[in-house]
């Protein structure tokens, strides 16, 4: 079903995506396509750092987009995160196509006027809003690319991912990472952020450990 959500937005999720995906699906196989209890853990994480936040913002590219709009609009009013839209293939098509989508779920997204810069990054998702990714205090940066997580981290922000991987460079440097396919998590992170739950003492590191040891075990049995 989310392959063919993909495929059926053609020219606005691009060929690199619909690997990347490809990808994340096998990671999903070992996982059970399931969350994991570790998964659990850093969605409460999660869901603490965006309540506790004062300008959070929802990034997304064109795979969550097409993949989960409603599920970002209902993350973005219950946490009061502006969603901005950045793309590492960035044209003008491509970029009014996912803000229709965005507008289609009650979203008045940011990035289609960009005038700020994420420092140390060359391609086109150096570019971004300066009332949004520009002076936000946390991140939340679904499937996102190893390079512009660091640049986010070395801009001071708190930085929360969603990612299949848990050996990729995003989930490796991010603060929080959900190890998870998206749009299972996001419900979760949703319903984990409207009931208030706190956790103590989160480690990412340990977490990935966790999630590792989770997925050995499944191999072992």
């Amino acid at each position: 079903m989310a392959r063919k959500r993909l495929v059926e937005l053609g020219d606005l999720v691009a060929k690199e995506g619909l690997i990347a995906h490809g990808r994340g699906e096998a990671f999903d196989y070992l996982l059970g396509e399931a969350t994991c209890p570790p998964a659990l853990e850093a969605i409460k994480a999660a869901a603490q750092t965006i309540r506790e936040a004062k300008a959070p913002v929802i990034s997304v590219n064109g795979n969550v987009v097409a993949l989960a709009a409603e599920e970002i609009a209902d993350l973005s009013k219950m946490s009061d995160a502006k969603v901005e839209i950045n793309l590492f293939h960035r044209t003008s098509e491509r970029v009014s196509g996912l803000f229709e989508i965005m507008k289609g779920v009650g979203i008045e997204a940011l990035g289609e006027e960009v005038d700020d810069t994420i420092p140390g990054l060359s391609s086109e998702r150096a570019k971004c809003c300066s009332e949004g990714i520009g002076s936000a205090d946390v991140v939340i940066v679904p499937l996102e690319d190893g390079d512009r997580c660091q640049a986010l981290v070395d801009m001071g922000k708190t930085v929360i991912t969603i990612d299949l991987n848990p050996l990729s460079r995003t989930s490796q440097t991010a603060h929080i990472t959900i190890v998870d396919e998206l749009t299972r998590c996001l419900p979760l992170l949703i319903d984990a952020v409207r009931g208030g739950v706190d956790v103590d003492g989160f480690n990412n590191k340990e977490n990935l450990k966790e999630v590792l040891g989770f997925i050995s075990d499944r191999i072992k049995n």
